[in-house]
C-alpha cells in the first residue's frame, strides 16, 4: 500500500518539470477523446500544432492569440501571489476593453490616443479588480465568489451598451463605433495582425517579475500572501497590500482588453473575449505563478485554440477539444502541484 508523505525539500528540476508533466499528461488524456471521435491522435495534434506554430503567419496568429492571455495570466499570477483570487480577470478585460473604445473614438494624434487608450483600459480593469479586494478587506466578503460574479456584472453592462446607445443604427448590429484609425496599434509585419500589444505583453512579463523578485512592493505582495500575520508581525499593512495587488492585477487584464480594441478588432462587440480571462488562471497555473512562465504557458494554450479549427476540418474533432484540453491542463498542474509537498511512499504491509 502507498501513503502521502510530507517532502522536507523539493528538487529544483522536479519545480521546473511540474509544468511540462502537467502538458504531457493533459495531451494525453485528450487523446482518448481524439480516439473517441475516430481521429488518429498523432495525425490531430500534427495538424493542431503546424496549423499554429507551422509557417511565420501561423506563429504571429498564435502570437496574437497569445497577448491576452499573457496579460490576463499575470493579472491572476500577481494576485495569487498575494492570496487575493482574483477570478474576475474577464470582466476587467471586458471592462478595460470598453473604456479604452470610448476613448479611441476621439479624434486626437495617434501616439496620444493609444497612451490614453491604454490608462484608461488600466484604470477600468483596476476600478473592476478594487470591488471584490475592497469587500474582502471591509466586510471580509469571499473575493473568489465577489470577483467571478462581477465578471457577469461587467458582461452585461457592455451588452446594455451595444444593443443601446452604441449600436450601429445602420446595420443594427450590436456593436460599437469604431476607434479612430490613428489609435489603430501599428502593425509589425505587414501582412499579418502581429501589432504592437504582443510586443507590449512581452515586455509585461519581465517587468512584472523584476516587480514581483526585486521590489518593496514585491515582497510585501509575497510575505502577505505566504503568512498574513507574520507580514503584520513585520509592520506590513496587510491590507493596503491586497488593495495595490488589486489594483496591479486589475490593470494588467484591462490592458488585455486594450489589446484586443486597440490592435485586433477596432471596436467591440460582444464576442470580443472567447474566455482570455478565465483561460488567463490556466496560464498562471501552468506558469506556477512566475510571470517569467506566463509566456510559455500563453503560447501553448494560444497553439492550442489556434489550431484547434484546423484541427477539426482536417481530421473531424470539435473544436471544442481546446477548451476541454485548457481544463485538464489546469486539472493536471493542480495534481501535479501536490507533490510538491508530498511524496508518495510505500508502506510494507503489516505482518
Amino acid at each position: 500500500m502507498f501513503r502521502l508523505e510530507v517532502r522536507t525539500s523539493t528538487p529544483t528540476w522536479f519545480n521546473l518539470a511540474l509544468p511540462l508533466l502537467a502538458i504531457a499528461a493533459t495531451l494525453v488524456l485528450c487523446s482518448g477523446l481524439i480516439a473517441l471521435a475516430g481521429a488518429g491522435v498523432l495525425e490531430s495534434y500534427g495538424v493542431m500544432f503546424t496549423a499554429s506554430l507551422g509557417d511565420s503567419y501561423a506563429i504571429t496568429e498564435t502570437l496574437v492569440r497569445a497577448a491576452p492571455m499573457i496579460f490576463t495570466g499575470l493579472a491572476v499570477a500577481v494576485a495569487f501571489r498575494a492570496k487575493f483570487w482574483n477570478i474576475g480577470a474577464e470582466g476587467q478585460l471586458l471592462a478595460g476593453a470598453v473604456a479604452s473604445c470610448f476613448v479611441g473614438a476621439i479624434p486626437m494624434p495617434g501616439a496620444l490616443a493609444m497612451l490614453l487608450m491604454a490608462l484608461a483600459g488600466a484604470a477600468a480593469g483596476a476600478a473592476v479588480a478594487l470591488v471584490p479586494a475592497t469587500l474582502r478587506v471591509k466586510f471580509k466578503v469571499d473575493d473568489v465568489v465577489s470577483s467571478l460574479l462581477l465578471n457577469s456584472v461587467i458582461y452585461y453592462a457592455l451588452m446594455a451598451l451595444i444593443e443601446g446607445p452604441w449600436k450601429d443604427s445602420f446595420s443594427g448590429y450590436p456593436i460599437s463605433p469604431p476607434i479612430e484609425d490613428s489609435a489603430n496599434f501599428p502593425v509589425l509585419i505587414e501582412g499579418t495582425r502581429l501589432h504592437l500589444g504582443v510586443i507590449v505583453a512581452l515586455i509585461a512579463a519581465p517587468l512584472i517579475w523584476f516587480l514581483i523578485a526585486r521590489t518593496t512592493l514585491g515582497f510585501r505582495i509575497r510575505v502577505t500572501g505566504e503568512n498574513p500575520e507574520a507580514a503584520r508581525y513585520g509592520g506590513i499593512h496587510v491590507e493596503r497590500v491586497l488593495l495595490s495587488t488589486a489594483l496591479l492585477s486589475g490593470a494588467l487584464a484591462g490592458l488585455a482588453g486594450v489589446g484586443e480594441v486597440g490592435g485586433v478588432h477596432f471596436q467591440v462587440m460582444s464576442d470580443i473575449s472567447p474566455g482570455y480571462g478565465y483561460s488567463g488562471i490556466v496560464v498562471a497555473m501552468l506558469a506556477r505563478l512566475n510571470p517569467l512562465g506566463v509566456v510559455p504557458a500563453a503560447i501553448f494554450l494560444a497553439a492550442v485554440m489556434t489550431g484547434a479549427e484546423a484541427m477539426s476540418r482536417a481530421t473531424g474533432v470539435p473544436a471544442f477539444l481546446s477548451d476541454v484540453i485548457q481544463g485538464t491542463a489546469l486539472l493536471a498542474m493542480l495534481v501535479a502541484l501536490l507533490f510538491t509537498a508530498y511524496r508518495v511512499r510505500r508502506v510494507g504491509a503489516a505482518t
